[in-house]
């Protein structure tokens, strides 16, 4: 499979701190953080690369040539005049061939699993795949909305009005993509680079907003969701966040390929304040403390996911997308303060019937429903995590159960000095964390 990193941008705002160096070249650890990234693509099999360089291209293409020294091939589209992140890419239209390819934005500093993303691609059988992840700054970031098989819904640019309540999922910038696309979209690939005789502009293409964007809807757009390392390191405060991470070893650690260690958190009593069945999204209110909390969990490495029994489901008292938007009301909450969930699991079972209003295809004994393990087991399959090196934190009896049960080490959030077993009690998860980190 081919891959196309766009390697052309100016990196204006990190320039301070390297004003000579094109953005790909910043060294990290000594090691320019594109050789890192074409280094771990290698490494996973890919070997055939386009560059598009503009900014400073010379100094990229010097120091990479034809790639030999690091055991693959590039060839490279150097843009004398700029044709915006996706006109290269009709003019490369006959080299990147009929299959799909990865196309990478080099402005991010990543390690990903990409071949777990490119079975998912194949197996949904769209036309693009988004690597799609939450991040600590959804409230100026795009957000991706997608329908239950991950198909893209609505694509909201920063500009776009959006929800009071959103799910914290965003575009990366890392993308599978069929060219069939490009014989989709009215655009004459002979005129991008020249000036328009209407506006006197350069003809550009915007992958965003010209190609990707009107896909939404469609049903041939999907969004892969990954908690692996993405990140923008393009003001000097995120540089150094990027080295620190380089240092510590996380941004290596979360590509899925290894091992992951989880934080699973029950809901209600953990983190909001427990009101009883919560039924109306205006009960719900975050418990104080906790958004520092999850930040310091995103911040160390470990996941942040939510394993919850939502009874009201089944009850008939809450819908599915009621239930949605009380979770969308958690995502939005926590993204304010900078912290965000990996993943949320809900259990809609209940055993017991005779309810008034009950939907009796969900009443049922299942295995998802705590204490039994499901959810944990279910995580643990999707991200690669290893239960062991993991923590099931709640309020009660059953959540502690389920992490035992899962293999898990687990802590009681308690006002109470009495213990379940081995497991640890602390007041809040506030205070686990304080003593965890």
């Amino acid at each position: 499979m081919k891959v196309v990193i766009m390697a052309g941008g100016r990196g204006t705002r990190i320039s301070e701190l390297f004003p000579d160096i094109p953005k790909p070249l910043i060294p990290i650890e000594g090691v320019p953080v594109l050789e890192r990234e074409l280094v771990s693509l290698r490494d996973q099999g890919f070997k055939d690369f386009i560059m598009t360089v503009s900014y400073m291209g010379d100094k990229i293409m010097n120091y990479f040539g034809n790639g030999s020294k690091l055991g693959v091939s590039i060839q490279y589209y150097n843009e004398v005049t700029p044709l915006g992140n996706a006109g290269a890419l009709f003019i490369l239209r006959e080299q990147l061939g009929d299959e799909p390819f990865l196309l990478l934005n080099a402005d991010a500093v990543f390690d990903v699993d990409f071949n777990r993303m490119v079975r998912f691609h194949q197996k949904q059988g769209g036309l693009v795949t988004l690597f799609t992840h939450p991040n600590n700054h959804p409230y100026d970031s795009g957000l991706i909305i997608a329908e239950k098989n991950m198909s893209v819904q609505a694509w909201l640019a920063k500009e776009d009005v959006r929800p009071i309540y959103y799910k914290n999922r965003v575009n990366a910038g890392l993308h599978v993509i069929d060219p069939k696309i490009f014989d989709m979209v009215s655009i004459d690939a002979d005129k991008i680079g020249t000036v328009d005789e209407t506006t006197g502009k350069t003809v550009k293409v915007d992958l965003d907003r010209q190609l990707l964007k009107p896909l939404a809807g469609s049903g041939k757009m999907f969004c892969y969701d990954s908690p692996e390392y993405v990140k923008d390191m393009g003001t000097p405060a995120r540089f150094h966040q990027v080295e620190e991470d380089y240092k510590a070893g996380r941004v290596s650690a979360k590509n899925l390929s290894n091992k992951q260690k989880a934080m699973f958190l029950d809901r209600d009593g953990t983190i909001n304040k427990y009101v009883g069945f919560l039924r109306n999204i205006d009960d719900f209110e975050l418990i104080d403390g906790v958004s520092e909390a999850i930040k310091k969990i995103n911040a160390s490495g470990y996941l942040a996911i939510v394993v919850t029994n939502q009874p009201v489901i089944a009850r008939g008292e809450v819908t599915f997308q009621e239930l949605e938007e009380i979770h969308n009301k958690m995502e939005t909450l926590l993204g304010k303060e900078g912290a965000y969930l990996d993943a949320i699991y809900y259990c809609p079972h209940h055993p017991r019937k005779g309810y008034e209003g009950e939907r009796p295809e969900l009443k049922m004994e299942c295995d998802c429903r705590k204490p039994k393990p499901g959810m944990l087991l279910k995580a643990a399959e999707d991200y690669n995590i290893d239960l062991s090196q993991s923590w099931m934190i709640g309020d009660g009896e059953n959540d502690v159960k389920a992490g035992i049960n899962a293999g898990c080490k687990t802590v009681l959030l308690s006002n109470s000095d009495e213990s379940y077993g081995q497991t640890e009690t602390m007041k809040s998860l506030g205070e686990f964390v304080s003593r965890m980190m």
